[in-house]
């Protein structure tokens, strides 16, 4: 089966494939690569990711065995997100649309292990007047463009 997933700096030494860090039951975050069944789910999840002015993915077309063979030599797990998903569940939510707040460093490597890091509890405060102003802006082009969706 073919599936979708998001990358960025596709074709480039520096790609990365897009993850989202969950809460297991152990008390432990975790990594999950989303593999959506549509093209068009794929497409309009980065879309919500570049309206949180995050990094623009691009969505790949791969075997679902590659993405998976993937995730295993990385610690990570694999979600299938079927085509129209809907959430079952306030956490199934995510699948459906990112997180409001996204890792600050990006970078990974072969050693790093998800499962040796504690739970992140909630985004940082804003510092200082700049940010808030930033994030106002922000707040309010999310807010017209999921108007268009």
């Amino acid at each position: 089966m073919q599936v979708f997933v998001l990358l960025f700096n596709a074709g480039t030494d520096n790609e990365g494939i897009h993850s989202i860090r969950l809460l297991g039951s152990d008390g432990r975050e975790h990594n999950v690569v989303m593999m959506f069944e549509s093209a068009d789910d794929a497409e309009r999840y980065a879309l919500l990711l570049e309206a949180q002015d995050f990094q623009v993915p691009t969505v790949e077309e791969f075997p679902a065995e590659d993405i998976e063979e993937f995730c295993e030599g990385a610690r990570y797990e694999a979600k299938l997100i079927p085509r129209g998903f809907t959430p079952k569940s306030a956490e199934d939510r995510v699948f459906l649309a990112p997180p409001e707040r996204n890792a600050e460093n990006p970078d990974w490597s072969e050693d790093d292990d998800p499962r040796d890091r504690p739970a992140a509890s909630g985004a940082a405060p804003a510092d200082n007047a700049a940010d808030n102003t930033v994030s106002s802006e922000l707040d309010d082009f999310r807010r017209r463009l999921e108007g268009l969706l």
